[in-house]
């Protein structure tokens, strides 16, 4: 397997000021990016949806817990026996423990899909995952978002009893919040797929999806 070049100390560290300085860059250009999200518009939502939860049955408001702000994932329904690798990877990088803190900035969070509620609950066993689940089963909510069968990061706001969308992303733009991710690419080989542009010789497989 190949490697990095062996240097000195002197000419990795003007190597890695060279990389710093472009990264202060992209950071930059994130914050603008973050900046002209929160300036986007928004559109009502006006769909009546019913998810099944194992609380009983809960409106979109309901999901909100009283805060102003929602974002859900949703998650892929890939029938009564498959289950999305891509997604589950996603779940598997939420931390739970951050749920409190989201909370503290009146951010609720909820994952979601069209699968039913039994099968939802079999998968959390089965995996140990505690994130909210619900299922929109029956509804035309993953729709209505712009799911439309894939995966979806959506962004709700609520002035009353009325909900706004706010954003929502999908393909890399859910990739880039991953912790898996982010640290992935901090190393010599990256995430070790074929599409990033690695030097020859470097480990890679086939891209999911």
């Amino acid at each position: 397997m190949n490697q990095p070049k062996i240097v000195s100390a002197e000419e990795w560290q003007r190597e890695r000021d060279a990389l710093l300085a472009a990264e202060k860059e992209a950071t930059r250009t994130l914050d603008a990016l973050a900046a002209r999200r929160r300036r986007l518009p928004m559109t009502e939502v006006t769909g009546a949806y019913t998810f099944d939860t194992p609380d009983g049955p809960r409106g979109l408001l309901d999901l909100f817990e009283g805060r102003r702000q929602l974002v859900t994932y949703q998650f892929m329904d890939r029938g009564p026996d498959a289950y999305c690798s891509g997604c589950t990877s996603f779940v598997d990088n939420v931390p739970v423990t951050a749920l409190p803190e989201l909370a503290a900035t009146d951010i609720s969070w909820t994952i979601v899909s069209n699968m039913p509620l039994a099968q939802i609950e079999a998968y959390k066993a089965r995996r140990g995952w505690t994130l909210p689940f619900v299922s929109s089963h029956g509804t035309s909510f993953a729709d209505d978002c712009g799911a439309f069968g894939g995966f979806m990061l959506s962004v709700f706001l609520r002035d009353g009893d009325r909900v706004y969308r706010t954003y929502s992303t999908t393909n890399r733009g859910v990739d880039r919040i991953l912790f898996l991710r982010d640290i992935q690419d901090l190393t010599p080989y990256g995430r070790q797929e074929d599409w990033e542009d690695s030097p020859p010789g470097w480990p890679q497989h086939p891209t999911y999806g």
